[in-house]
């Protein structure tokens, strides 16, 4: 049976910086035929890019670390995380121009090559954003000090690790943000064949 989505009816009871959008529909079921009514609200903020700087030479990545609001509204105890870099993809951007454009104001890094590591959505059951997964390859040897746009309220701290610490961070939960997690280990994956094609 071909999977089907019957919508009923859109509102939008939200419109700020984000916006909650309510979807009324119906979708074709596992045991056939049509599912009953339901109801969702979904968190509408655009598409996202990430990107994991790496530099071949050092075989270092740069992470950054800043307050994120919502692990304060969640409780955290400290809610300053550490991720890779990524942004909003803007009107007329390709995907490759937004891993750019981040790169250069959350770390002060050029990007000189990017990998595509893939597509995700991090929180489909209430959120309607992908993040497109890039590794990027940038030389570190002026990296550091502080980034942002000061008029976005932004105060991001950068700096380098070793790869392999990259990944035992992501596996001792000193990185609490999935995305990066998730970023890291794609990167992992691919990292011995991007160090030498890019050295």
């Amino acid at each position: 049976m071909a999977r089907m989505v019957e919508l009923i009816l859109r509102e939008i009871p939200f419109k700020g910086y984000f916006q909650v959008s309510r979807y009324h529909l119906r979708h074709t079921q596992f045991k056939g035929g049509m599912g009953p009514r339901i109801s969702r609200e979904v968190f509408e903020r655009g598409h996202a890019v990430c990107v994991v700087p790496y530099d071949p030479i050092r075989d270092e990545i740069a992470l950054i670390e800043q307050f994120r609001p919502g692990a304060y509204a969640a409780g955290d105890p400290d809610p300053w995380l550490i991720e890779v870099v990524a942004g909003i993809i803007d009107a007329n951007e390709t995907l490759e121009d937004v891993a750019r454009r981040e790169s250069l104001e959350e770390t002060g890094l050029t990007i000189s090559a990017l990998d595509y590591l893939g597509k995700h959505y991090m929180t489909p059951g209430g959120s309607s954003e992908s993040i497109a997964m890039y590794a990027g390859c940038a030389d570190f040897t002026r990296l550091g000090g502080l980034h942002g746009m000061a008029d976005e309220g932004e105060d991001i701290r950068v700096f380098a690790v070793p790869a392999r610490e990259a990944i035992a961070m992501v596996h001792d939960n000193r990185i609490r943000n999935a995305m990066t997690a998730l970023a890291l280990l794609l990167f992992e994956s691919r990292r011995q064949v991007l160090r030498r094609d890019w050295q």
